[in-house]
């Protein structure tokens, strides 16, 4: 049989066959084989924290026990709530602005190696400075409203954006864009079809550790000046010393950078069904 009649022959015909995809138990068991150690860990921390609690190791001021934690995350459930809201309206804000303008950054770099050399030090330069250091400013200039701690989300995580953006728009084949320029496409055609989806795993790695660094973004600005948000209650219940208060602060915080970080991993494996990391299903020959 000649070479054109086997790259002819559809994927059901015989000498080829399809892996079918997992079923809904072996998901399962999947899932279950990958959470177990992460469980495993979490579970024993919870252990040490309450038998430090229980030995009184440590006074109850400085580490509250589980289930004082666990008290004040049900009874004061609704003032949590409320202050969790807002950070998590800062930081989604502040992320999304993050992806937009960095997208737009990348790509303009990319395109124009002028921009890229002008832009790149400040990036850096505005990357190294100490957030926390110039978040004081931001309030001196922009009040005590949502806009600082928007402004700070956004800055926290414009950088792992752009950066992981440029590198995808430079790491597409060389011989992709050759072969795109001789049947002729355009610049554009050759940005949508070819160099933004090849960049598409490379962003998705710097989006979910920019999502994550948003939410401290947020917080950091609330600690600088701030009447609700998550960090107006941590700031408050350590300067009023109730550390419970401080600890359901703490988890919740993190519950949200969690929360945003399974929801980048979702959106990456369903836009990206085609990458090498996420395929399910493989087309095999059996000659």
């Amino acid at each position: 049989m000649s070479q054109s009649a086997l790259s002819k022959r559809p994927a059901d015909a015989a000498g080829v066959a399809r892996r079918a995809g997992p079923t809904t138990g072996e998901r399962l068991v999947r899932a279950a084989e990958q959470s177990w150690r992460p469980l495993a860990l979490l579970l024993a921390a919870l252990v040490v924290w309450w038998v430090i609690a229980a030995a009184e190791l440590i006074e109850a001021y400085l580490v509250p026990s589980p289930g004082a934690t666990l008290d004040v995350l049900t009874s004061k459930a609704g003032y949590l709530w409320q202050h969790t809201w807002v950070t998590t309206y800062e930081t989604l804000l502040g992320f999304a602005i993050a992806v937009v303008v960095g997208v737009l950054a990348a790509v303009v770099m990319v395109h124009s190696s002028t921009v890229e050399r002008t832009l790149y030090p400040i990036l850096l330069f505005a990357q190294v400075v100490p957030k926390i250091a110039i978040a004081p400013l931001f309030v001196v200039w922009l009040g005590f409203g949502i806009a600082p701690k928007i402004l700070i989300a956004v800055l926290i995580a414009f950088f792992p954006v752009v950066i992981s953006m440029v590198t995808g728009l430079k790491a597409v084949d060389p011989e992709m864009l050759q072969l795109s320029a001789t049947m002729g496409a355009k610049p554009w055609q050759t940005f949508v079809k070819i160099r933004f989806p090849a960049s598409l795993p490379h962003l998705f790695s710097g989006l979910k550790v920019a999502v994550t660094l948003a939410v401290t973004g947020a917080v950091v600005g609330e600690f600088v000046g701030a009447n609700e948000g998550l960090g107006y209650v941590i700031l408050q219940a350590n300067g009023n010393l109730d550390t419970p208060m401080l600890f359901a602060g703490l988890l919740v915080m993190s519950l949200i950078g969690v929360v945003l970080f399974v929801v980048v991993e979702i959106a990456e494996k369903l836009l990206l069904p085609w990458h090498a990391s996420r395929r399910d299903t493989s087309a095999t020959t059996t000659f």
